[in-house]
């Protein structure tokens, strides 16, 4: 009994590891998101460019640590866009979206 029960947890592990791997996925892209909706939100709040980091900063953003490192690296990305476009469009939403991989 004990051998198919421990046979059985070995294949629901199995199973389960691409849901876990794809929960992992989500909570990463929306982590990305929140950074690329910062970036957004200092843009509409014309910051300059060269100071967002600061101002992302300064606002406590409530992602883990390591995300603030990709606050430059989206930052000309948001800040090349005409403004036109990054006040009608949900740039986070895209970005997740574009992580997701659909």
């Amino acid at each position: 009994m004990k051998i198919v029960t421990v046979a059985m947890m070995a294949g629901l592990l199995t199973s389960a590891a691409p849901v876990l791997a794809q929960t992992a996925k989500e909570t990463d892209c929306a982590y990305q998101a929140d950074v690329v909706n910062a970036v957004r939100q200092a843009r509409l709040a014309r910051v300059k460019e060269r100071k967002v980091a600061a101002h992302v900063q300064d606002n406590a953003p409530s992602w883990p640590e390591k995300y603030s490192a990709i606050v430059p690296l989206v930052t000309p990305w948001v800040y090349e866009m005409k403004m036109r476009d990054v006040k009608a469009n949900d740039l986070g939403a895209a970005w997740k979206e574009m992580c997701m991989g659909r």
